[in-house]
C-alpha cells in the first residue's frame, strides 16, 4: 500500500503543472462565458466574506452566475458562491457573493482563480470584506477594520509554479499590496460618513479549526491585529495582476488578551459579523459610488 504514495503524489504534481500552464486559457474561457451574457460590468468588484453577503442586497441585480455554472471555476462549499453584476445609481459594478477557501480543499491557486477572471473582465479595483478574529486588544466585536498589510501563514503561495507573464511578473512587489491611495480615499470616506476606522495587519491561517490560545499569542507577538482563513491568496493574485486592492475586516471575536477568549462557533462568528452590516453597507456603498462617479480620481 505504501508503494502507492509516491505515485499518487506524482499524479497530483502533474495535474498541478497542467493547471498552471493552462490557467490563462481557463480564466479567459470563464471571462468569455460572462461577457457573452452581459457586456457592461464596470471596473470595480466587491467580494463578501462570511455573513456579509447582505451588504449587496441594496443594489439592483442585473445578472447572477453561480460559481458552478462558470466554466473552469470551482463551486463554493461554504459560501453561496455567486458572481453578480449589480447597479448603483445607474452605474454597474461586479460582486462575488462569497469566495473559495484553502480549508475547502482547494489550492491557493484555485482560491485566487476568481481574481484572474476579474482581471480578464477588465476589473481594476477590488474591495474585499471578511470576518476575522481580533488580536488587537483595542478592537471590539462588530468593529470594521481597514487592513493595511498581511502575514501569509498558508503553506503555499498562489503564484508558486510556472508564471504567465500575461497576468504579471515572476516576482511581483508586495510593498504596497493594500494600496495607500485607495486606503486614504476610504479613510476620507469614513470621515465624511462619521464612521470611526482603525487599520490593522491581517494574518491568514489554514483553518478550518479555529486557532488555539498559543497561536493567538504567537500571532499577536509577530504583529498581527486580525486573523482569518481567507483573503491573502486573493490579494496576492490581485497584486500580481496589477489590480488595486482594499480590504475591510469585521472583528467577530476577541482573541487577545488570552484571558478574554471564549469558546466560539462558526454560527457565533456569522452572528457578530452580521451586526456590522449596516455600517459596512454604508461604507461599501459610498466607496462604489465615489469610484463610479469619479469623485476620487486617485482611486
Amino acid at each position: 500500500m505504501d508503494n502507492l504514495i509516491p505515485k499518487t503524489n506524482y499524479v497530483y504534481n502533474i495535474i498541478e503543472q497542467i493547471s498552471m500552464s493552462d490557467i490563462y486559457k481557463r480564466a479567459a474561457g470563464a471571462a468569455r462565458y460572462i461577457r457573452q451574457r452581459v457586456e457592461e460590468l464596470g471596473k470595480i468588484c466587491v467580494i463578501t466574506g462570511s455573513g456579509l453577503e447582505t451588504i449587496l442586497s441594496q443594489y439592483t441585480l442585473i445578472e447572477r452566475f453561480p460559481f458552478s455554472k462558470i466554466p473552469h471555476l470551482n463551486e463554493a462549499t461554504f459560501h453561496r458562491g455567486e458572481f453578480l453584476v449589480l447597479e448603483s445609481k445607474g452605474k454597474r459594478f461586479c460582486a462575488l457573493s462569497g469566495r473559495l477557501h484553502y480549508y475547502e480543499g482547494y489550492s491557493t491557486r484555485e482560491v485566487g482563480f476568481p481574481i484572474r477572471i476579474l482581471k480578464l473582465l477588465g476589473i481594476s479595483h477590488v474591495v474585499m470584506t471578511n470576518a476575522a478574529g481580533g488580536l488587537n486588544p483595542n478592537y471590539q466585536p462588530s468593529e470594521v477594520i481597514l487592513v493595511k498589510d498581511h502575514i501569509n501563514l498558508l503553506p503555499e503561495n498562489p503564484l508558486r509554479g510556472e508564471n504567465d507573464e500575461r497576468f504579471g511578473p515572476r516576482f511581483p512587489d508586495m510593498s504596497n499590496a493594500y494600496d495607500d491611495k485607495f486606503r486614504n480615499s476610504i479613510k476620507t470616506i469614513c470621515a465624511k460618513l462619521e464612521i470611526p476606522i482603525k487599520e490593522g495587519v491581517y494574518a491568514c491561517f489554514q483553518g478550518p479549526s479555529l486557532e488555539t490560545p498559543a497561536e493567538y499569542f504567537f500571532l499577536n507577538k509577530i504583529g498581527a491585529d486580525l486573523v482569518g482563513m481567507s483573503t491573502v491568496p486573493e490579494v496576492i493574485v490581485a497584486n500580481h495582476c496589477g489590480m488595486t486592492v482594499s480590504v475591510l475586516s469585521v472583528v467577530t471575536n476577541v482573541c487577545f488578551p488570552l484571558e478574554n477568549i471564549k469558546p466560539t462557533t462558526v454560527e457565533d462568528v456569522i452572528t457578530v459579523a452580521q451586526k456590522a452590516t449596516p455600517v459596512l453597507s454604508r461604507l461599501v456603498n459610498e466607496i462604489i459610488n465615489t469610484y463610479n462617479e469619479n469623485l476620487a480620481s486617485d482611486l
